[in-house]
């Protein structure tokens, strides 16, 4: 069957399926949708504590992979505006089975991202929040609670529907605003009372630890996929996702740029924790300009930011499996909308139940960094896959430069994923959950589909 009749009858499908998803998105609220999925604070931090050749690193990203994605994702919603994403792109280029192994592989990356991005925003607020609940942002037990505390919280605003739960992502979007904003006056300030705490060193050193924190840097970029999925739900999708994608795209170089540039002014790099380093900002810059309200209320707009990050990211994952659902390769309820809600709560909720099990069991074994090195990998490899799809139906579509790029990116960053951070003690088991990990993903995508496959015949 040519590619035309597939697409053909995958649009037929896609647009005949009941009950619809309610098309509540205009381009506002697409824009601020996709900078809460782009746009990620936690990623600051650790671009900072790598020193100023970071900023290149944030620039070269922008131009090669997110750049990139905001025209295949802009020109794969033109040619498939209908509900699912990812999965209906590689499903109308390459097949159900590679539409299915797409799907799967993203979803669970989502469900890796949703647990390192939620351990990171909660131990970012307990350490701003006073010395009280910085010693509890130490204790394991306290902040796992913490984090599935917020993971559910910013899922169950948006359960109840687009109509209410997209002002969580819209407040994150803002937030994200505002942080940036707030970080480039703070900085502004003591860089005119003495100077920066970093010299300027913009080069970077091109060895294999430099390409791997690219690849980092490369993922902290993407995110554009997550509004293109909901296609179904926009007014006019052909025309609304190029314009948000490239203004959110503007913002996330413009934001990530300043940010990392704002806290090496504050302090050097070597002060700046990877985990904690908003907080290592923000109690230094209080001091410096005698503010002691400063800690918190970035502490405030780092966990709005946080909360519309997991909460769009979330939103837009939950409507990924209503397609494979309309194929027959996932149980029926996944393609179920709540009639009062008019949401996929079942795919929501079994999001949220699979991010608690990966949070939980990458915690065995392992100290709390390590085990967030481990979610951080995993992420990346699982996250990445789908990308490999996405660029190569790019390519299919005509835009060759995007896809080009965008693909050597992607295999990049698969390649340094498997190496292990320096801090690593335990290398062995470091590789031996990412090697288990990463074959539990697939094999279990090939299970469900060979079920799937048989059950329908």
């Amino acid at each position: 069957m040519s590619t035309e009749t597939l697409a053909s009858t995958a649009s037929a499908e896609f647009a005949g399926s009941r009950p619809r998803l309610r098309r509540e998105l205009g381009l506002r609220d697409l824009t601020l949708f996709a900078i809460s999925c782009v746009c990620s604070a936690r990623w600051v931090p650790i671009a900072a504590h790598a020193g100023p050749s970071s900023l290149v690193l944030w620039l070269l990203a922008a131009v090669f992979f997110m750049a990139p994605l905001a025209i295949a994702v802009g020109t794969l919603v033109a040619k498939y505006p209908h509900t699912g994403g990812l999965y209906l792109w590689a499903r109308c280029d390459f097949g159900r089975w590679n539409g299915f192994l797409c799907f799967w592989t993203y979803w669970v990356g989502i469900a890796f991202m949703f647990p390192t991005a939620a351990l990171l925003y909660t131990k970012v607020g307990l350490s701003l929040f006073g010395p009280t609940l910085a010693r509890l942002s130490e204790q394991r037990i306290f902040v796992l609670g913490a984090t599935l505390g917020l993971i559910w919280s910013a899922l169950g605003l948006n359960l109840i529907g687009l109509k209410f739960g997209k002002w969580v992502e819209n407040l994150g979007g803002l937030s994200t605003w505002i942080v940036g904003l707030l970080l480039i006056c703070v900085a502004g300030l003591i860089w005119m009372r003495q100077g920066s705490a970093t010299a300027p060193s913009l080069v970077p050193s091109w060895n294999w630890q430099t390409l791997s924190f690219f690849a980092a840097i490369a993922y902290a970029t993407s995110g554009m996929e997550g509004p293109g999925m909901m296609a179904g739900e926009m007014r006019d999708p052909e025309r609304m996702m190029r314009r948000a994608g490239w203004i959110a795209s503007g913002f996330a170089t413009a934001f990530y740029v300043t940010a990392t540039g704002a806290l090496l002014v504050i302090l050097p790099p070597e002060q700046i924790s990877e985990l904690n380093g908003f907080a290592d900002v923000g109690n230094r810059a209080g001091q410096l300009l005698g503010a002691a309200w400063l800690s918190p209320l970035i502490a405030v707009l780092v966990l709005a930011g946080g909360v519309g990050l997991i909460g769009g990211v979330g939103t837009a994952t939950s409507r990924l499996p209503f397609a494979p659902s309309v194929d027959g390769l996932l149980p029926k309820a996944f393609r179920s909308v709540h009639p009062r809600w008019g949401t996929p709560h079942w795919s929501t909720l079994a999001l949220g139940v699979v991010a608690t099990l990966l949070l939980i069991m990458c915690q065995l074994g392992d100290t709390l960094r390590a085990a967030y090195d481990e979610l951080v990998s995993l992420m990346v490899i699982t996250g990445f896959i789908p990308y490999l799809y996405i660029f190569a139906s790019t390519w299919k579509a005509g835009r060759r430069v995007s896809a080009l790029s965008g693909l050597a990116t992607t295999l990049l960053a698969l390649l340094c994923a498997v190496v292990p951070p320096p801090e690593i003690e335990k290398v062995w088991l470091f590789e031996g959950k990412l090697a288990l990990g990463t074959l539990a993903v697939v094999v279990s995508a090939w299970i469900l589909y060979e079920r799937s496959t048989r059950t329908r015949i």
